[in-house]
């Protein structure tokens, strides 16, 4: 535009001047070694405003050239961009229908034109696994990190529920521990957390993120004390294994007594000392529980016991048939022990 207003305001003061140059015009000489041209300055004036004029008009229309151009290609982007987009629809669909083979088809085909590349190779990726083709899973995992730049943080976590379903257990391990420190908070991270440490057997590390997974709401609080005592039972497993008996003791006293004194950790305590074979600290244990509140679960693991001394049993059993009714299972019980008594009175005797 303002090219078009200097062209015209030149020719209007060429318009304006000419005649008044018209008795003075002078004259223009171009000299070189071969050539002299010699023009009036009207004439310099008038060449010079159409070799503008046709400067501008090469411009214009080399710009409509190259601009036919750039509309071509973003005519054809915007086909592959819209195809993609169909393609995606597309894939969704089969998705929830669990066809997998067509979902993998449809994301890869035009992913790179897609609105995010990343996107579609990511569900790729997971649409390969579910058929078990690692290495197209692995393939589309890497084309993913390609295309993501700086968002990396969904691939990460794609790769760890890819290598968890493969049964890489290892690397899968590596990857959530990384995938804990860039994202301490993220619902899925602390989902794919749970599952690696039960399965590694990383107990002290899933008890470290139960604060967070119960802040998140991951879990309702039913589903969250069943999970601490699964790390706990868990935990107790590693001790008798590792260390035996006493490695059991020394794990259960450095716990709180809020803990001690949850019944199911009391009983999964009391079986494991059993199968230690150190009825003396299960005794002790039952004991302890039945005192602090009644409970049938700890009753039914006296008959399990093979200590000596049961006059401390049958005390508290005879305490607890006063207390809550001579049911059946306190009688059976008791009565139970008390055959035992006489049977060890007669081994003495003997």
């Amino acid at each position: 535009m303002l090219r078009i207003l200097l062209l015209f305001l030149i020719l209007l003061a060429g318009i304006i001047l000419g005649p008044m140059l018209a008795g003075h015009q002078g004259y223009v000489l171009i000299q070189t070694d071969n050539y002299n041209i010699e023009t009036s300055v009207t004439g310099m004036v008038i060449m010079l405003v159409l070799l503008l004029a046709a400067l501008l008009t090469i411009e214009w229309i080399l710009r409509r050239i190259f601009n036919t151009g750039s509309r071509t290609r973003s005519w054809f982007m915007g086909r592959r961009r819209h195809r993609a987009s169909k393609q995606m629809k597309a894939a969704l669909v089969k998705l929830a229908e669990g066809d997998f083979k067509q979902v993998e088809k449809l994301l890869t085909l035009n992913a790179d034109h897609a609105e995010q590349p990343m996107v579609n190779y990511l569900l790729a990726a997971e649409a390969a696994q579910q058929r078990g083709d690692e290495r197209s899973a692995n393939q589309y995992l890497e084309r993913a990190a390609e295309v993501a730049n700086s968002g990396q943080l969904p691939v990460d976590i794609t790769r760890v529920r890819i290598q968890l379903a493969q049964g890489h257990i290892h690397a899968a391990r590596h990857g959530i521990d990384d995938l804990l420190n860039q994202a301490p908070r993220h619902p899925e991270v602390l989902r794919l957390s749970e599952q690696i440490f039960l399965r590694t057997g990383a107990y002290s590390a899933l008890l470290n993120i139960l604060p967070t997974i119960s802040k998140i709401s991951l879990h309702n609080e039913a589903e969250i004390e069943a999970l601490k005592q699964q790390v706990y039972i868990g935990m107790m497993d590693q001790c008798m294994t590792e260390e035996g008996s006493e490695g059991l003791k020394r794990w259960w006293r450095s716990l709180s007594r809020k803990i001690r004194h949850q019944v199911p950790l009391q009983v999964a305590m009391v079986e494991h000392l059993v199968e230690c074979n150190d009825h003396q600290i299960a005794q002790q244990i039952i004991l302890e529980g039945l005192k602090r509140q009644y409970d049938e679960r700890l009753i039914l693991l006296i008959p399990r016991l093979k200590s000596e001394d049961i006059q401390p049993l049958q005390k508290l059993l005879r305490l607890q048939i006063k207390q809550q009714g001579a049911t059946p299972l306190l009688n059976s019980t008791l009565d139970f022990l008390q055959n035992r008594s006489e049977l060890i009175q007669c081994t003495y005797d003997g």
